[in-house]
């Protein structure tokens, strides 16, 4: 993993150490170490005291490789300090994005409401529909029985005129 370390050499012996000041997370993602964490350089050509290096270290904590980080120190420096990219622009960048992620929150917590609400309203349709069905089904076979009383009655009159026609006819 990729540190960012002080080249510091110890007392009278002038044995190197390398203070790590920060890791890298990710491409573009560093972290600050906030606890004095050394390991030891002596197997390095770490000659400058005070300098800055880019140090590459196992996870067993064997140093890989040792480079000088004036240029990528200059790299930041051509890439965001001189282009306007201060901490204070991308602190008001990062509060404008989760600015803009709880409105997206909030706006996707009322979607999630009104789609709620409308799953609601749409059960509440079904079983209406359900309901109507029913009472159709009933009244239809209301309409059945009254029809077939009224054919039946009309029958029964039907009959009855007749019979008077008939009566009427030999009297």
């Amino acid at each position: 993993m990729l540190h960012l370390a002080q080249v510091q050499k110890q007392g009278l012996s002038g044995e190197p150490k390398l203070r790590l000041i920060a890791r890298q997370e990710s491409a573009y993602t560093w972290a600050l170490i906030s606890e004095i964490d050394e390991i030891s350089a002596t197997e390095t050509d770490c000659s400058n005291d005070g300098s800055l290096v880019l140090v590459d270290i196992s996870p067993t904590r064997q140093i890989l490789s040792v480079q000088s980080a004036k240029d990528w120190v200059l790299d930041l420096v051509k890439n965001y300090l001189s282009s306007g990219i201060t901490p204070a622009f991308l602190r008001q960048e990062k509060e404008r994005v989760e600015e803009g992620l709880q409105s997206l929150t909030i706006e996707k917590q009322d979607l999630a409401r009104r789609s709620v609400e409308l799953e609601a309203r749409r059960e509440e349709i079904q079983q209406l529909e359900i309901k109507l069905q029913k009472q159709i089904q009933v009244l239809e076979a209301e309409k059945q029985e009254i029809l077939t009383r009224f054919n039946s009655e009309l029958e029964a009159c039907q009959n009855k005129i007749q019979e008077l026609e008939a009566k009427l006819k030999n009297s």
